[in-house]
């Protein structure tokens, strides 16, 4: 099992460590209202939320490839809730910007990020394939 360098826990990612990027709470009038600009529902706009807040984190390559495998199995499932990422949960130190729970597609976002990091992290998933 991968312990994450950081926190010195076992590193078990689900699809939601995708999101970290635009969690606006206690910023909403910063980040909120820039990310407010965007339609996530618009694969444009998508395309440019996925490369401005999902992609820049910083992240092992061991990291990449456990997060590309737990995208990759939820994106197999059908039945797969990604809507659920996006429910406010009042009692959560953590939000979305106003809209986002009703996404029309939150699989095409999850989707998106996907297509999106086959290509961007390729390298870095190879290499930890080859590691391990």
């Amino acid at each position: 099992m991968f312990v994450d360098p950081e926190t010195m826990l076992p590193y078990v990612p689900t699809p939601a460590y995708f999101l970290c990027g635009f969690d606006v709470y206690d910023r909403e009038e910063t980040l909120g209202e820039e990310l407010e600009k965007y339609d996530p529902d618009s694969p444009a706009d998508r395309e440019i939320l996925i490369f401005k807040y999902c992609l820049p984190v910083s992240r092992t390559c061991e990291q990449k490839l456990l997060l590309f495998k737990c995208l990759e199995a939820a994106l197999l499932d059908s039945d797969y809730d990604f809507g659920s990422f996006f429910k406010y949960d009042y009692e959560a130190c953590s939000s979305f910007p106003d809209g986002w729970d009703e996404m029309v597609s939150p699989r095409a976002f999850f989707e998106d990020i996907h297509r999106i990091i086959v290509i961007e992290w390729a390298d870095d998933i190879q290499k930890a394939n080859h590691e391990s």
